[in-house]
């Protein structure tokens, strides 16, 4: 917003950042807690944690209820290791209420040990794309969450997903920018997923970093994207 007060918002940023209890509570909604210890990791050159990424996973799907935004599902961070280790049976609850299939677009934030990458499932197009901001390739994550959507349509629809329909892909260095250090991954998945659930093209480089990571403290805190 043209009018916001951006001497207002470092302010706030800077006192997310101070001194303070690290274990207090800045931001509770969605059944998530975010503490201050949590919004320090939006600090330059530090690692987003789960609780940042999940709240901000949030805040994106709040938004698409509103008109003119794709429908929009976003699993946990933590979904994904689970489906790994569990198979389908060890996720088939997560999707309890939700009919995956009237989605448009379905976001999985996925934590590789040191790395976070982001999968999207577009439904509409039948597409699974896998963007990584340091260029690795993500085939075989894509093709473990058509097994997942394979499972879920036989499971929850009675329908057979013909596998054939659909694309996977994982993104070239040349379509989505990279990341230039070993920190901002976290930052990168945020927003590609935010360009993403607005069906927007992703326009951001490296050097918009430093004021997204400033932008997520205030977005967390007040509960709402600006």
């Amino acid at each position: 917003p043209s009018n916001f007060p951006f001497q207002a918002m470092e302010r706030e940023v800077s006192a997310a950042f101070g001194k303070g209890e690290p274990g207090e509570i800045l931001s509770s909604a969605f059944k998530l807690k975010v503490t201050r210890e949590d919004i320090c990791t939006l600090q330059q050159l530090c690692w987003l944690n789960d609780e940042v990424i999940n709240f901000y996973m949030n805040l994106l799907v709040e938004r698409s209820k509103k008109e003119g935004y794709p429908a929009l599902h976003a699993f946990s961070t933590f979904f994904y290791p689970k489906l790994c280790s569990g198979g389908y049976k060890a996720v088939r609850r997560w999707t309890r209420g939700v009919d995956l299939f009237k989605q448009d677009l379905i976001l999985v934030p996925i934590h590789l040990r040191v790395h976070w990458t982001l999968l999207v499932i577009d439904v509409r197009k039948k597409t699974i794309k896998y963007f990584d901001s340091l260029g690795q390739k993500g085939d075989n994550i894509c093709k473990t969450l058509l097994q997942y959507l394979q499972e879920e349509s036989r499971e929850k629809r009675n329908l057979e997903l013909t596998a054939s329909e659909w694309t996977l892909r994982s993104l070239s260095p040349e379509e989505i920018p990279q990341q230039t250090n070993g920190s901002d991954c976290g930052v990168f998945v945020c927003k590609f997923a935010d360009s993403i659930s607005r069906d927007k093209p992703i326009t951001f480089t490296q050097e918009h970093m430093p004021y997204f990571r400033r932008k997520m403290v205030w977005e967390i805190i007040h509960q709402q994207l600006l």
